[in-house]
Formats: structure tokens, sequence, C-alpha cells
């Protein structure tokens, strides 16, 4: 079981770090462990299934776009239709294979100890984007980007499958070193990750939404779902605000700090893997 009161942490939790380059997988099984709540096959659909809340968040931020979209695909709008083809683009990437390598990654990548690299990897790899960008231009519009671009990036986000690399980080700097704006970046990586975390919410739900509302029940996911809304929100307003302003050597750091501090507690036993 579950109390309502660790859903609701752990809705904050994802709803806080979805869309943050530091993985909200990872910092979910991080919580999970600390909350005394073990690995299984409802514990993993929670934080997979959680996220719908996130996505809500992000629809109604960016609601214009996606309404431009929309209208795109009924043959309305040119940009919008550009727009959504790009999207599906770096969409197939992770569909295909995610389908193939979903069971392998929840076998062998579940867990802290893969998670701890992921973060260091990312976090020097922050640093190096970082130092890389402070050399170049400000960078394209969105509207710029190809189709060819936009399987780049998708292609990108599949490293994100390993739990601690982040979907965020993957897809910002996939777009930024294909030249993208920072705002450019970031707006394609929140449109991209509503389709890609709505495909995989809902494949979660179909195959293991049975056990985990079993186990859990359906409040307590919508106890869940509502805490990562509406933090969510709060997060997205905050990043997009941060990073038009900052660079992504905040997360670099935490990421590492993270990792490091993690890692010791595993070594002294105080964390179960």
């Amino acid at each position: 079981m579950m109390a309502w009161w660790q859903a609701v942490v752990l809705g904050v939790v994802e709803g806080i770090t979805e869309y943050l380059p530091v993985s909200s997988t990872a910092h979910l099984l991080l919580t999970q462990r600390a909350l005394g709540i073990e690995a299984s096959e409802a514990a993993n659909a929670f934080a997979v299934c959680v996220q719908a809340g996130a996505i809500v968040a992000v629809l109604g931020v960016f609601l214009p776009r996606v309404r431009s979209m929309v209208a795109g695909l009924a043959g309305r709008d040119a940009a919008g239709k550009a727009l959504a083809v790009n999207v599906i683009a770096g969409f197939v990437p992770a569909a295909v294979l995610g389908k193939l390598f979903d069971k392998a990654i929840e076998q062998r990548l579940f867990g802290l100890r893969p998670v701890v690299a992921a973060w260091i990897v990312g976090g020097l790899g922050i640093f190096a984007l970082q130092r890389w960008r402070s050399t170049r231009g400000p960078g394209r519009s969105l509207e710029t980007l190809t189709v060819r671009d936009a399987g780049i990036i998708g292609l990108a986000q599949c490293l994100a499958m390993w739990p601690g690399t982040s979907r965020s980080l993957a897809t910002l700097a996939a777009a930024l070193l294909l030249g993208l704006s920072m705002e450019a970046a970031l707006e394609y990586s929140f449109l991209l990750g509503l389709v890609t975390l709505g495909a995989a919410t809902a494949y979660k739900l179909l195959k293991s939404g049975g056990v985990m509302l079993a186990e859990y029940g359906p409040g307590t996911l919508a106890l869940g779902f509502a805490a990562a809304a509406l933090s969510a929100v709060v997060a997205v307003r905050w990043m997009l605000a941060y990073l038009r302003r900052h660079g992504l050597a905040i997360f670099g750091v935490y990421r590492v700090l993270l990792g490091l501090v993690v890692a010791a507690l595993l070594a002294a036993g105080t964390l179960h893997p």
C-alpha cells in the first residue's frame, strides 16, 4: 500500500523535476526508496503514470502552440502543421526503441546505482555544453527546425531511457548543438515531451495499470496526479524564465553533487539500490 501523503510527495517530486534537466524518473526512484517503497511493477508503473499531471500542466502553458498544431493537422495552419510534423518526427525513435527495450531497461536500469552514473555523466556533459555554447551566437528560431533536426533530437531523447539521464537534458542538448536558441530548444523539448510522455503513460497504464490500481487504488493515483500538475506549472514557468537569462550550469552542479551524495549513501548502506 501507499499512504496518501506518500502519493502527494511523489507527485510534487514528479511535477518539479519532469521538465528540469535532472531526471524525474531518477528522483522518483530515489524518493520511493527514501520513503521505504520497494521496487515493484506497481511502484514502477506509478512513477511513470503520475507524470500525466505534468503533461496537463504543460498543455496549459503551451496551449496556443498545441492549438496551432491541431489546426495544422486539420489543414488550417501551415506553420502549425510543420511544427506538428517535427514533433511527430522527434517522437518516432522513442516509440520504436522504447517498445523494443522497455522490459530490459526496467529490469537492468531501474535502480539507484545506474542512476548515480547517469547523474554524474550528465552533469559533466552540461559543463561541456555550457562552455561550447559560450562561443556561439544566440541560435535559430523554432520555425527553422527541419524534420532532420527533429529526428536527431528524437534519437537523443532515447538516451533518457536510462533513468538519471533526463529526457529534458537530452533533447535540450541536442537542440542546442543543432544551433537552436535556448528559447526554441526549450519550447520544442516541452512540446516533444507532451507526445512522448503521453504515449509512455498510456503504454504503462495498459501494461501495468491494473496491478498499480489494485495495489494503490485510484484515489492514490489521483492525489499524485493533482500534486504533479500543480507543481509542474510552477516548475515550468520558473524554468522558462530562468534559462532565458542563465545557462544550464546550475543543473550540472546539482546533478554531480546529488550523484556523489547518493553514491556515498549507497556505499554506507543507508540507501538500498
